[in-house]
């Protein structure tokens, strides 16, 4: 065996052991959990080529630990197992494959697909239906007592059941879960320390552990843990053979109970069911970074029983890794549309999420200031679906003392104006309007899908023209000729007549796609459509007092000033007089009325849907009577969902309004129309 290997070994023991410690027992890791599963991964593959280097010590022989000196110790009564992982398709194939070798011939599986929380895992025993100890995991076998602190979290019953009619509570109950920490409580308990010029978490799991591992239960009170039920690990008078049941048993008990778990029949449906599970995620209250999949039979997962220390009748999917750790090499400055200048941090190159990340947004300066983000920290970084990457926050404990703070930049990079913050507000901003980056920043959201829609003409067209001097807004790029297109490199007749045509066509779109690509801060193509439905052309928005614009349905105090100043505005007034000059429809077209099947409803639109564009699924709504708004209140009537909804989703559920798609919209119609 070569050297470099031993030592590459005793180098991943000697890290691992560091960052399980800081992990487990500091709660203050200095590196994502992706980057420990990469080591911990490359230890157990060297480990299964050379046998002969494994070592009693090695992190692969046992579990982690979360004890400390500071409690009371607790002995478990059944050891509390980790699990082993999967990351594909054909890793969990393997595992059942496995497992039905080791079965009778013709053995059938069922299972549950719960979703794998990203908390702390606790150990509750009740006697007589009463709470009576909570306990830490620790290493498996003994964990550290803290049972004060466990009864300061409502989400756990101190007496079962908590409804009577459920039955009877078992004269001992040994359950296990997760204290964890919804995703907007631990957004508001960062607020709060940022509020408090506190440090800041770096992530929801360490800060339910420090929590739930304070000395003074009063402390723990004051923070907003919540608890999930998933297991039984002993119990007496209690006979149950399938997991399914033991969930609702739970739920019956008043346990709280991840209500996305699921029975299903075969590997195969759960197999299905991951790519719907991994896009989810986001839109879930709380963090998971996988989904458990349990043999159901608990007599069958007693038969497999375990390896090492994994039991084989269950089975972590890992996500592909939302986090991850890495240096902050330096920070660029982009500026938006509206002259917003947001900090952009330049990372050392890191895989996130399937792809490899090497810049995140820093969102802006006052963020950058309250968590003290500099050069050369080692920061958390986040990529969540297809959200921009963005800077979590530095992990302090990794400094080595060089690093470098961030400051707003005195100048524009683009332009060298100035730059520019109002008083009260939190941006900075390049006020030059004339800006050659704002400019292309506009026009480049002016002609997008969902804006002005103009086929043929893309972002780096629109950097030539104006390099080239022949664009200064995006209004003039209706009175470029083709001449000055074949000029330009690149561009031969065909790419030119396509370009030309794309922005003929563009003159005839709607009056709310015309105010939506204008760029009004605040004005998404909801708020575009309600100003064009309520005022009808851009002359009367334009002549509109804001008194007006703010008694349009959906349109607040500050939106309407906002709408108001922009239009008041010289050079968004010269804009419209190019597109007037150019023949774009300025004008609204008579509203289609099929019915008032929906009136009296009101709607709000969140994500992509199947068939229908949101103005399509807007003009639907409003053409049989109903109303499409921006925000999710209590007076909503149903949001409509597509794919990747954002937070309008998570009100709705927070606020108990409906739930919709397409296909329901299509048919809530359909009904009103047959009942009438």
């Amino acid at each position: 065996m070569q050297d470099d290997i031993i030592r590459r070994a005793a180098e991943l023991r000697e890290q691992l052991h560091e960052h399980i410690y800081r992990y487990n027992v500091l709660s203050s890791p200095i590196v994502s959990d992706a980057e420990y599963d990469r080591l911990y991964n490359e230890l157990r593959e060297l480990e299964a080529e050379y046998p002969e280097l494994i070592t009693p010590d090695s992190p692969t022989q046992r579990a982690g630990s979360d004890l400390s000196e500071d409690f009371a110790k607790v002995r478990h009564p059944g050891p509390i197992l980790s699990l082993s992982n999967a990351y594909s398709v054909e890793d969990l194939q393997a595992w059942e494959e496995r497992n039905l070798k080791l079965l009778p011939a013709g053995t059938e599986l069922t299972y549950t697909l719960e979703p794998k929380l990203d908390g702390l895992t606790i150990v509750l025993t009740y006697e007589n239906g009463l709470l009576v100890q909570g306990a830490t995991r620790g290493n498996g076998e003994i964990g550290d007592d803290v049972t004060p602190n466990v009864r300061t979290i409502r989400a756990i019953p101190l007496r079962i059941p908590v409804d009577k009619s459920k039955g009877e509570a078992p004269e001992r109950l040994v359950v296990r879960g997760e204290v964890m920490y919804l995703k907007q409580d631990f957004e508001r308990l960062n607020q709060r320390q940022i509020e408090q010029e506190l440090p800041t978490f770096i992530n929801a799991r360490n800060a339910a552990s420090g929590a739930l591992k304070q000395k003074d239960s009063r402390v723990t009170a004051t923070r907003p843990l919540t608890a999930f039920i998933y297991g039984i690990v002993d119990s007496r008078g209690l006979a149950l053979d399938k997991q399914w049941d033991i969930l609702e048993f739970l739920r019956d008990m008043g346990f709280q109970v991840a209500p996305e778990s699921a029975f299903y029949p075969t590997l195969s449906d759960i197999i299905q069911q991951i790519p719907t599970w991994e896009s989810r995620r986001n839109q879930l209250e709380y963090e998971i970074d996988g989904v458990v999949i349990k043999v159901n039979d608990l007599g069958i997962v007693r038969e497999l029983g375990v390896v090492g220390k994994d039991p084989r009748g269950a089975v972590a999917y890992k996500f592909a890794a939302q986090e991850a750790s890495t240096r902050l090499e330096s920070v660029s400055f982009n500026v938006g549309r509206t002259g917003r200048v947001v900090p952009n941090a330049n990372l050392q190159p890191v895989f996130i999420g399937g792809v490899t990340v090497s810049s995140a947004t820093l969102h802006n300066f006052d963020f950058v200031r309250n968590l003290d983000i500099r050069v050369g920290d080692t920061v958390v970084v986040k990529r969540s679906g297809d959200v921009i990457p963005y800077v979590v926050g530095p992990i302090v404990e990794a400094r080595t003392g060089d690093e470098q703070p961030i400051h707003p930049p005195e100048r524009c990079p683009f332009c060298d104006t100035p730059i520019m913050q109002d008083e009260g507000a939190v941006d900075y901003y390049c006020p030059n309007v004339y800006c050659p980056e704002r400019v292309y920043r506009q026009a480049d959201f002016f002609v997008s899908r969902g804006a002005m829609d103009l086929d043929g003409v893309g972002g780096q067209t629109i950097k030539l023209l104006i390099e080239q001097g022949i664009i200064k807004d995006e209004a003039d790029l209706f009175s470029v000729t083709r001449e000055q297109l074949l000029e330009l490199e690149g561009f031969a007749e065909k790419k030119a007549d396509n370009f030309l045509a794309g922005i003929e066509a563009a003159k005839n779109r709607p009056l709310a796609q015309v105010i939506t690509a204008l760029g009004i801060d605040g004005v998404g193509s909801t708020i575009a459509t309600a100003l064009a439905n309520a005022l009808g052309s851009i002359d009367a928005i334009e002549a509109a007092s804001v008194e007006e614009i703010d008694a349009i349905e959906g349109i607040g105090d500050v939106l309407a000033q906002n709408i108001h100043d922009w239009f008041a505005d010289p050079y968004h007034h010269g804009v419209l007089e190019k597109l007037r000059a150019a023949g774009v429809r300025m004008q609204g077209e008579a509203r289609v009325v099929a019915g008032d099947q929906l009136a009296g409803m009101t709607f709000v639109l969140t994500g992509t849907l199947p068939t229908l564009t949101r103005d399509e699924a807007a003009a639907l709504i409003e053409a049989h009577g109903g109303k499409v708004t921006s925000s999710v209140s209590k007076k909503t009537s149903y949001v409509l969902m597509g794919d990747s909804p954002g937070s309008k989703a998570d009100k709705a559920r927070q606020l108990g309004v409906p739930i919709i798609g397409e296909d329901d919209l299509r048919r809530l119609v359909r009904a009103a129309e047959t009942s009438q």
